[in-house]
């Protein structure tokens, strides 16, 4: 099946300057999962968002909380699914299925939440992103005593709509650019 020949519609640099912490980071990413993510090759057209943007994923995605890793990789799925970011749906959804041991639940997410077998915590964490994305406006107390009721704490909350905001942003960069995923993902932990 043929690639796309391009990471993203812009043209990059062929060897932008990111400076030596992003080089770094780049080969962390490389020898950690085998490739360099080509959202971040994007970002090294802007080596200062570059820094910002991996700051802000690490933040969301790795700092502690009271949300696991799967947890917010679901919430990253969702919110891609609602979007229809291709991008990001095959990413996450690669990381839904490693993390989870489960080579259905990042389809399921990615195609209808709905389908799969969740928790009740997981259903209404992965219905509040599915709100917040669609009908943020309709987002209220009773969707956050919702939260409560299935042992989220308000800090958890923060952390849930924290995650989507990213990842509504993310999605939107993506279509934007056309930013295509790398096609290493496809093949990974099926």
């Amino acid at each position: 099946m043929p690639q796309p020949d391009h990471i993203i519609r812009l043209d990059l640099p062929e060897k932008p300057e990111i400076g030596e912490d992003m080089e770094k980071y780049f080969q962390v990413c490389d020898e950690k999962i085998g490739f360099v993510p080509n959202v971040l090759r994007a970002y090294g057209m802007k080596p200062n968002k570059l820094r910002a943007f991996s700051k802000l994923y690490n933040e969301v995605m790795l700092a502690e909380s009271g949300l696991s890793k799967l947890e917010r990789e679901m919430i990253a799925v969702v919110v891609s699914c609602a979007n229809h970011c291709y991008y990001c749906l095959v990413a996450h959804g690669q990381a839904v299925r490693a993390l989870s041991g489960d080579p259905q639940l990042g389809e399921m997410l990615a195609m209808n939440y709905r389908v799969a077998d969740l928790s009740p915590r997981q259903r209404a964490m992965c219905d509040a992103a599915w709100t917040l994305t669609k009908a943020p406006m309709d987002f209220a107390e009773a969707d956050r005593q919702g939260l409560r009721d299935v042992g989220f704490s308000d800090e958890d909350i923060f952390d849930i709509v924290d995650t989507v905001g990213f990842y509504n942003y993310t999605n939107r960069v993506a279509h934007a650019t056309e930013m295509m995923p790398n096609p290493q993902y496809h093949g990974m932990d099926r």
